[in-house]
């Protein structure tokens, strides 16, 4: 514990840390919700054989960054909470917050990409049906609940980071 106290760490700000991190990935999940995927969809995705694969290694790959992101957004918090750096409600708040952004991050990586994977191999090209299976619907409906509440939490913890951060200076 020692190292974390030695002198040559002070030039990093965990603060600066953190709100870069909520910014990165908050930012390019909204790139990648509403700008990839629907040109992804638009130019004809859905008909390709390969789409289910192609979801998968772009989902996959995006996850392993999402929970890379909100681990270190939870050691952030930690570190705020350990030198009292919030407001004693906020550090209580922050660090469940973080932990729940946490958790989003490996629902996704572990159920909800595999999980949609899964279906679009299942999805025949070659049958008449055009609309989604229900499960996959459903499945869908959770991952947008689960990205409105990573959003609302990511910028809740991202003001809370920047009105600290102007209260320190």
């Amino acid at each position: 514990m020692n190292a974390l106290s030695n002198n040559r760490w002070k030039f990093l700000s965990w603060t600066t840390v953190v709100m870069f991190t909520l910014g990165f990935w908050l930012s390019s999940s909204i790139i990648l919700d509403f700008v990839v995927i629907p040109g992804l969809s638009l130019s004809g995705m859905m008909s390709q054989g390969g789409f289910a694969s192609a979801g998968f290694i772009i989902f996959g790959l995006f996850n392993r960054i999402e929970l890379v992101c909100a681990a270190i957004i939870l050691t952030g918090f930690l570190i705020f909470r350990r030198h009292h750096l919030l407001i004693h409600l906020q550090e209580r708040w922050s660090v469940i917050l973080a932990s729940v952004l946490l958790g989003i991050a490996l629902i996704y990586t572990y159920f909800l990409t595999p999980e949609l994977s899964a279906f679009g191999l299942e999805i025949n090209p070659f049958t008449a049906s055009n609309t989604m299976p229900s499960a996959m619907i459903s499945l869908h409906w959770s991952y947008w609940l689960l990205e409105v509440i990573k959003f609302a939490i990511g910028f809740t913890l991202l003001r809370w980071c920047y009105r600290d951060s102007c209260e320190l200076k």
